[in-house]
């Protein structure tokens, strides 16, 4: 009977998972990034063309193409414009009803998250126990963050996923090698072939993968942990490789034209990394990205570059303010409690690693970048049910409520998210911008609204997004295509232009009166005519 229970706890908590994810999925219009993934992942299917989106490997593409393969979504194979522009023409010029196109790009990223759900829950019960495994369940399937970009055509939370799965079966191979090491490295070459930020996991991971062998004489011990890393490390090359071909079996490949050039030390690990020559021009891609400058905004401030505390910053803004007091609880538990140390090294050391290496990267968009820190420290936070303190499982049990209930109260926004300290969701704008709060994904809900309330007023339209308006019904014109007097009326902007602080947005908005949101990622204004102000 226990074990009915807690199976049944299970599938009720990623149940609701699902009802959230779901529910989000149909309401939100294409994110910015996802329709460069879903026309890349239609390509790679039917056209066994690497050229599109070269600066991420193609695994996450793949899998996200699996919807739009099922559903028959038809491809125009004269169009060859842009990679930015392939997905628009896809979605909104091909015969194809968009949003049908987004849910079926979206629904195999939210089978993989719920699929995840499931390692969190295995990887904290091996640490501590059922209740601890049941606890790291809530918070994830409750995660905010997680819901969110679970719910989209990403690579985030698969290539998070990914890790953490490996880091969790290299656990278990401290007592078992065998299979959990080649499933290890079958786990962290499936990250490595969707996103390449995960590199930074793999010298740890590599690590963790001779633990089992540590227990032998020192020389024994060392010959024995290097193959084992060894073999980890050819599986997931392997995988790499795999993906490739499983997308051109002649691997075809030209690099772009406009390919930045990469020095130094990042030039020779480009040039000696043991993957393809698509996946190597990829990193030297994404060099060229961190070497740009990037327009951040946190609290209230826009700014040119990067500041190494914004993720920190932007974590505590956007996680559940219960969420944030277990996992400092269940940190504290896996470091001090000695049986639970080694498992620091799986669960802690590489979201430790991970955040240092995204904290020093040049684009603050969103806490996207840390999304693995809702993963790892989901497991951590199972510790806390550990603790000898009297109250320590009634303290856990009323926090995971607590996150729960803030959880519940953002439906269905849950990508502007922010917790009670904060202000909650329609305050996330004044702090944080672009993937934190605004994506583009309410393209849909504006025109709901047009439609409901400002029906046959003249609208003006300053939108930063994917989408397109004419395809949900917006006629609106460019506020910034002419002077602003002429501007008057229904004046709607995203607020990711405000973030920016454009100086003619700013003039714009100045002189207009706020009378609406939607989705708590665009404001309406209500801008009278020249003579009538």
């Amino acid at each position: 009977m226990r074990s009915v229970a807690v199976a049944a706890a299970v599938v009720a908590l990623l149940a609701a998972m699902a009802a959230a994810m779901v529910t989000t999925a149909v309401q939100q219009t294409p994110t910015i990034d996802e329709p460069v993934y879903a026309g890349a992942s239609v390509l790679y299917l039917r056209e066994h063309d690497l050229r599109d989106n070269p600066e991420h490997p193609p695994l996450g593409k793949l899998v996200i193409g699996i919807g739009p393969q099922l559903a028959g979504v038809r491809l125009d194979r004269a169009y060859t414009g842009p990679e930015e522009a392939v997905g628009q023409h896809l979605l909104y010029a091909s015969g194809n009803d968009p949003g049908r196109v987004m849910l079926a790009a979206r629904l195999p990223v939210i089978v993989l998250t719920l699929l995840f759900g499931l390692v969190v829950f295995a990887f904290a019960r091996d640490v501590a126990g059922t209740p601890g495994g049941l606890l790291a369940l809530a918070l994830y399937a409750f995660s905010p963050d997680v819901i969110a970009h679970g719910s989209l055509a990403t690579l985030d939370v698969p290539a998070a996923g990914f890790v953490l799965t490996a880091a969790w079966l290299l656990w278990r191979a401290r007592r078992r090698a065998l299979p959990y090491l080649p499933l290890a490295g079958a786990a962290l070459g499936a990250a490595l072939a969707t996103k390449m930020s995960t590199l930074a996991a793999v010298p740890v991971l590599l690590v963790l993968a001779a633990v089992p062998f540590w227990s032998a004489r020192w020389r024994e011990a060392l010959l024995r942990g290097a193959a084992a890393a060894a073999g980890v490390a050819a599986i997931a090359v392997a995988v790499v490789w795999a993906s490739y071909l499983a997308v051109d079996p002649r691997l075809r490949w030209t690099a772009p034209p406009d390919l930045p050039s990469a020095g130094g030390l990042r030039g020779v690990a480009a040039d000696l990394a043991p993957f393809p020559r698509p996946y190597r021009d990829g990193m030297r891609i994404q060099f060229g990205f961190e070497d740009a400058t990037w327009t951040g905004f946190l609290f209230g401030h826009p700014y040119q570059g990067s500041r190494w505390y914004y993720l920190p910053a932007a974590l505590l803004v956007k996680t559940p303010l219960g969420m944030l007091a277990l996992w400092l609880a269940g940190a504290a538990a896996m470091l001090s409690v000695r049986r639970l140390r080694l498992a620091a090294a799986y669960v802690l050391l590489p979201a430790a690693v991970l955040l240092a290496t995204a904290m020093a990267g040049s684009r603050d968009l969103g806490v996207r970048y840390a999304i693995f820190i809702p993963l790892f420290l989901a497991v951590a936070a199972g510790c806390a049910v550990t603790l000898r303190w009297r109250w320590a499982p009634a303290a856990a049990a009323g926090l995971a409520l607590f996150v729960a209930a803030s959880s519940a109260r953002t439906f269905p926004y849950y990508l502007p998210y922010s917790n009670e300290a904060f202000g909650g969701p329609s305050k996330t704008h004044l702090r944080l911008h672009d993937s934190n709060v605004d994506w583009g994904q309410d393209l849909g809900r504006l025109a709901d609204r047009l439609r409901d309330r400002y029906a046959g007023q003249p609208v003006w339209l300053a939108y930063k997004g994917s989408g397109v308006p004419a395809g949900y019904g917006i006629t609106a014109s460019d506020p910034l295509a002419v002077p602003p007097d002429r501007v008057h009326g229904i004046l709607a902007v995203s607020d990711s232009w405000i973030a920016k602080a454009d100086p003619r947005i700013l003039a714009l908005i100045g002189t207009s009166e706020p009378i609406d949101e939607v989705g708590h990622s665009i404001t309406i204004y209500r801008r009278p005519a020249p003579g009538a102000r």
